[in-house]
């Protein structure tokens, strides 16, 4: 390996890699080294850029902690996160589709009963969600497990308003509930409304720089889950938000949109009586079975 210039280079770094005994990655990374001295070359990228982007790199490493993943960010904001959930999640036409899960998403939420106020006292207007969970045949899905999650009207989720660790944090606006053996849900939360996503830090600084917004659509996180059906993870966003059409993440999906009723004081759909206006959201949820389709 003396001797090696510019043109050699990159073949001398594939030979080198030619012990690797997995052949997967054997595959993603002579395609990786490949496409970024393409890229390098393509530009041609200097000293001073480079080093910039390695303090970029660095930078974003620094702040992503178990409550703020910035490498999430950094690839939702460049579209590969859409781009693999995509690519990985073809299903027929009539399932729901997939979208981000986001960097907010955390394990083992608390539990809640169906008709349980999920908010916890999140700021917000009252919503009440509801809706069913069927197979692409119109069966019910009976006791599948909902993952549910969003941010407050002031635009930060719970992992966002404390320092506290994971373990030691009162969630509020998340939590998990399951189906009904009819296939049916239904909870009280808030109304989801449009926020910034992170951008104090260097994501923000690159969407400044490109000028991009980091602005994304009000929209409610649902992670989904029952034996013998594909997993779904994907958000239902709030018709008419001003940012459907330049989400900062590409998440959007038209069949993803739903019209959030707004109703004046009264009663509520559970049969309490309401002293300021509510909202009630309904959406219907179509997996995929395991194995099923595309």
């Amino acid at each position: 390996m003396r001797n090696i210039d510019e043109d050699t280079i990159t073949q001398a770094v594939l030979a080198s890699m030619s012990g690797c005994s997995n052949p997967r990655l054997h595959t993603i990374m002579t395609s990786l080294v490949q496409h970024l001295h393409a890229f390098a070359r393509d530009v041609k990228l200097t000293e001073a850029e480079w080093f910039k982007a390695i303090q970029f790199l660095t930078d974003v490493g620094h702040i992503t902690d178990d409550k703020r993943q910035e490498f999430v960010l950094l690839s939702d904001t460049l579209g590969l996160s859409m781009l693999v959930t995509t690519q990985n999640n073809r299903k027929p036409p009539s399932c729901t589709e997939t979208t981000v899960l986001g960097p907010f998403y955390v394990e083992d939420a608390p539990e809640f009963n169906n008709g349980d106020d999920l908010s916890r006292g999140a700021p917000g207007a009252l919503c009440f969600v509801r809706g069913n969970v069927r197979g692409v045949n119109g069966e019910a899905i009976a006791g599948a497990s909902m993952d549910v999650w969003q941010s407050d009207e002031d635009g930060f989720y719970d992992v966002q308003k404390t320092t506290a660790a994971l373990d030691e944090l009162v969630h509020s606006a998340r939590g998990r509930l399951r189906t009904q053996a009819d296939g049916s849900f239904h909870f009280r939360s808030i109304l989801a409304e449009a926020y910034p996503i992170p951008y104090d830090g260097p994501v923000g600084k690159m969407l400044d720089a490109l000028g991009r917004h980091p602005w994304r659509p009000a929209h409610l996180h649902f992670w989904i889950e029952a034996p013998g059906y594909e997993r779904l993870i994907t958000h239902v966003f709030r018709d008419g938000d001003q940012y459907l059409d330049s989400d900062s993440v590409f998440g959007v999906r038209s069949s993803l949109i739903v019209e959030w009723v707004k109703h004046e004081a009264g009663i509520a759909p559970d049969g309490s009586a309401q002293n300021a206006p509510f909202y009630t959201l309904d959406y219907d949820f179509v997996l995929n079975p395991a194995g099923g389709a595309v």
